[in-house]
């Protein structure tokens, strides 16, 4: 292939764009691979269509290596499959909906779970049809409430989804090996410095769940690694090591102490300490209990529910955490106004507890839930529910009994791994670029997919959902391996191996495109900068911009007999005979 920058349709810029926050879109966006269309989607220029398309290729080629077919479904979906798993009214407002001429709902496909168990129902009946694996690569649409960071969180993108499909537990667990596999094969090749992590199933559903997290401080998710095992996973799926339970009989009696003007868990620690609450003046953070109000929307209702959610006041609610171990539901934060409906709830000074006059908070009908380090037999600092007062020796199973644990508060670098012993957890920033699902029987349950087994008995199916971002790989690539100057690409995904740079006129633009003839003609992928009226110092910040694996320019040094190759991602440079050079790069 060989491209000439005088005919090929780019515009390189100076400056970055506005709207772009993070490199990848900044340098995707200046080099002239992609152009914002609307929020959330971008067109493709053709050095970004052949970028994507050989991440696709490398992702086709790693699943036909497992036996996975290749299938392609349209992007508008009927509502019926989606009504039959539910989803329809799971997935909220991140979907779009619309309507046809005739008033009937469709969807424009986030995912295809209801189409792939519906097509495999209409076309394979018995157990030796089975296991099998279909994938597509197609784009997905979700109504993002705020698309960010160019391709890293967008409106509409390309994916690649595959599905296994089979007839037994140690069938799924072999077909999700294999994916595993394949996936570290793909990002491998890539280039990619990636961690796979344990995760959250969501709006997905199943068991088992992986994430293929790539390291970059632009990524919107944070994982965590234990500094004596092998355990790491996405903060939303960490599990919480609880303390053990002890007599609640053996605490103090609780105590309402006056408290005023303590708007924060700093100042009511300041405070404890320097009046001795509780015959103690050791007080932290750690030792208070901070009641979290929230409202929580499950898609299809009508009014929100209120919850309430215990953390040690050392500890913030992580919302990210919250929303995984409530999903579908999405939560919300109560309001002034929210208060002002419940005078039960009084702001700044919640507890957990009753008291004499008044009723705990689950006899008064909301729902409370802890972390689970507040278990049974711990005391705690907490609201006395009556405005400027505090209570000391809360206790868990003496004064007050939750509803139940949940996983909501955040996840702290220097935490003890849920894992092992003795080891604690590490923090890091990561894009997810693909993610593994043990979906198990949800989806067959929904549709009666069924195979007929040797005994004429139906064997339910069970499945696996595999997903790729391929657009989303492409920021990746680019926030991992650009500079200074510019994107800096692999040679597998780079839309040339070599970039050509004619540094002057005449014989040496008549050189370079000799070169870059002769190297497209052994099968190298080849771009000449052979724009004429540019000067050399624009074609080298150009090329550099663009990130082509080598450079070579043809300069002053042609009437000697030599051209210079540069390696982008070095910066080192050497002097090449012209006789030779073709041999040189292949």
């Amino acid at each position: 292939m060989l491209l000439r920058m005088s005919t090929l349709f780019v515009r390189t810029l100076r400056e970055d764009p506005a709207e772009a926050e993070v490199p990848s879109h900044k340098l995707l966006v200046r080099a002239g691979f992609i152009r914002r269309a609307a929020p959330g989607g971008y067109t493709f220029l053709p050095l970004g269509v052949l970028v994507r398309e050989k991440i696709a290729t490398i992702v086709r080629e790693e699943m036909a290596a497992i036996g996975a077919q290749e299938v392609s479904f349209p992007s508008l979906l009927p509502r019926e499959p989606y009504e039959a798993t539910h989803r329809w009214t799971e997935y909220g407002n991140d979907i779009f909906r619309l309507k046809d001429r005739r008033n009937a709902d469709y969807l424009l496909g986030p995912t295809h779970e209801e189409l792939f168990t519906l097509l495999v129902k209409d076309l394979y009946s018995s157990y030796k049809d089975f296991p099998v694996i279909l994938y597509q690569v197609g784009t997905k649409f979700r109504d993002e409430a705020r698309p960010r960071a160019g391709l890293l969180r967008g409106r509409e993108f390309v994916m690649k989804d595959s599905y296994s499909f089979d007839l037994s537990d140690d069938g799924l667990r072999a077909s999700y090996a294999a994916h595993r596999d394949a996936y570290v094969k793909i990002f491998d090749r890539l280039g990619l410095k990636y961690t796979v992590v344990s995760a959250m199933a969501g709006a997905m559903g199943g068991s088992a769940s992986e994430e293929f997290l790539a390291h970059a401080a632009a990524g919107e998710d944070t994982f965590v690694g234990c500094t004596a095992c092998d355990y790491a996973a996405n903060v939303e799926a960490v599990t919480t090591p609880a303390p053990p339970a002890t007599d609640p009989s053996s605490r103090p009696a609780l105590e309402v102490h006056d408290t005023p003007d303590t708007p924060t868990i700093e100042s009511l620690v300041d405070l404890a300490n320097a009046r001795r609450l509780g015959n103690r003046d050791d007080w932290t953070a750690a030792d208070t209990l901070k009641n979290v109000v929230l409202k929580i929307t499950t898609p299809g209702s009508t009014e929100p529910e209120v919850l309430i959610v215990g953390v040690p006041g050392n500890r913030e609610v992580d919302m990210k955490r919250l929303e995984a171990s409530l999903a579908p539901a999405v939560p919300s934060m109560f309001e002034a106004e929210d208060f002002a409906k419940n005078p039960d709830l009084v702001r700044g000074y919640i507890g957990p507890q009753g008291s004499d006059d008044r009723a705990s908070l689950s006899k008064l009908g909301f729902r409370y839930v802890v972390d689970p380090r507040v278990v049974t037999g711990t005391a705690w600092l907490t609201g006395a529910n009556i405005p400027g007062k505090h209570a000391t020796n809360v206790v868990v199973g003496r004064d007050f009994v939750p509803d139940g644990t949940i996983e909501a508060a955040e996840v702290r670098a220097g935490d003890a791994c849920p894992a092992c012993t003795g080891g604690t957890l590490t923090t890091r920033r990561g894009i997810e670029v693909g993610h593994i699902f043990q979906l198990g029987r949800r989806y067959a349950d929904a549709f009666g997919l069924d195979a007929l087994g040797p005994d004429s008995k139906p064997i339910r199916i069970t499945m696996g959902s595999y997903g790729i971002g391929v657009t989303r790989l492409i920021a990746t690539i680019a926030e991992q391996y650009a500079d200074e100057r510019g994107l800096v690409w692999p040679e597998a995904v780079a839309p040339a191996a070599v970039h050509v740079i004619a540094a002057g006129k005449g014989a040496q633009v008549d050189a370079a495109l000799q070169i870059a003839s002769e190297l497209s003609a052994r099968g190298v992928s080849v771009l000449v900068d052979d724009r004429p009226g540019v000067s050399a110092g624009v074609k080298f910040t150009d090329a550099e911009l663009l990130g082509m694996p080598k450079a070579v320019v043809v300069g002053r040094r042609l009437a000697d007999g030599f051209v210079e190759v540069r390696t982008r991602a070095t910066g080192e440079s050497v002097d090449v005979p012209v006789a030779d050079i073709v041999a040189h790069l292949t």
